[in-house]
């Protein structure tokens, strides 16, 4: 009988953040991840997220590959494309209200975000798909997309949530011929548990650009750099020692 072997083989949705990163960090080695994409949408912060992930996937030695949607762009009225509008603030006491973090979620809503760039990656796990038949024994690919999909963040935003992920992993099943499946690491654990993973992983948190702006440095004042800032506090740590 011929033993069957299955090798797994990766594309991380990389923006560049701290939960691309942490994702990327964690899953490297186990699902030997071949390809990072950053997708530019027209965000504030395009150019400062591409350049966070170009850094962090040469850190890795994982190919990179920047894709253009202005399409998103010119469809998206929210602040975190239009710059028309303000970016919501809130205060860090105000990150678990829910009404507020609901409205906040709404005011930086990317139409369909997260499908979109699932989908596009699912294309990608299709052009990696071989089956290759030895003469003792078959080697067969699990092609996984990896996403920072986390318990957080899947309070507000329903494209982050394990329900989301499901969903996506059975449309896959009849779009795509290789089957990828969307692995989230971290769809289990809040911000302070994916900083403490960091730590934990020695993951390079010195990389992460997790701000909704486009300024040299975090702005510490946006729901991104709060809930970060909230975080490393709850370790111990604080911007200045990331970021010196």
């Amino acid at each position: 009988m011929m033993k069957t072997m299955r090798m797994n083989k990766s594309i991380v949705l990389l923006s560049g953040g701290l939960d691309s990163l942490v994702s990327l960090a964690y899953a490297k080695d186990e699902y030997n991840i071949q390809l990072a994409l950053t997708f530019d949408y027209g965000q504030r912060a395009a150019k400062k997220e591409i350049e966070a992930a170009k850094t962090i996937a040469e850190y890795f030695n994982v190919e990179h590959k920047i894709i253009e949607t202005p399409w998103l762009q010119e469809i998206t009225e929210t602040s975190l494309v239009n710059t028309t509008h303000d970016l919501p603030v809130l205060d860090s006491k105000e990150l678990d209200n829910t009404e507020l973090t609901q409205n906040s979620a709404k005011n930086v809503w990317v139409p369909n975000r997260n499908g979109v760039f699932l989908n596009i990656a699912a294309c990608f796990a299709d052009s990696f798909k071989q089956n290759v038949i030895l003469s003792e024994q078959s080697e067969r690919e699990n092609l996984y997309v990896i996403i920072g999909a986390n318990k957080e963040e899947g309070t507000t935003f329903s494209d982050n949530t394990q329900e989301f992920i499901d969903k996506i992993n059975e449309a896959f099943e009849f779009s795509t011929l290789a089957k990828p499946k969307v692995f989230a690491p971290l769809i289990n654990l809040n911000k302070t548990e994916i900083v403490e993973l960091a730590f934990e992983i020695e993951a390079p948190l010195n990389l992460v650009r997790s701000c909704y702006t486009d300024e040299e440095k975090h702005c510490r004042k946006c729901e991104s750099c709060l809930r970060l800032k909230r975080a490393l506090e709850a370790n111990g740590k604080s911007f200045a020692d990331i970021w010196i």
